[in-house]
């Protein structure tokens, strides 16, 4: 898979992670700037999906099993959204505290999917 793009995506999860942290420790619930890193964020899972599914077409196979590689890359997008969303139910700082568990949650997801390809 491509590392640059594992390693782009895990870095601006845990910069949403920070900017979140930032915001909860200020008191502030998620605001419109928040979501638009939120959108970044996972606009980059799209891509690493795309990517993961046009590698597995090509013929290559994740060292650990394409199923597993699959699922991890769809709970990889969804991560991001899934936080969004509790962060909108919840307009305190546990907003941004939601969405920071869910940058570091989504960099963790990174590292583990590079493992299973075989990194």
């Amino acid at each position: 898979m491509l590392d640059a793009l594992t390693v782009a995506t895990a870095v601006a999860a845990l910069a949403l992670a920070a900017w979140c942290g930032w915001a909860a420790y200020r008191d502030q619930p998620t605001k419109d700037w928040h979501f638009i890193g939120m959108a970044v964020v996972t606009l980059l899972t799209l891509v690493q999906l795309v990517v993961g599914i046009v590698l597995l077409a090509r013929g290559e196979k994740p060292e650990q099993g394409t199923t597993i590689f699959v699922s991890y890359l769809i709970g990889a997008l969804a991560c991001i959204p899934a936080a969004g969303f509790m962060s909108l139910a919840e307009r305190t700082r546990w907003g941004s505290i939601t969405v920071a568990a869910g940058g570091v949650v989504l960099a963790v997801l990174q590292v583990r999917l590079y493992d299973i390809w075989g990194g």
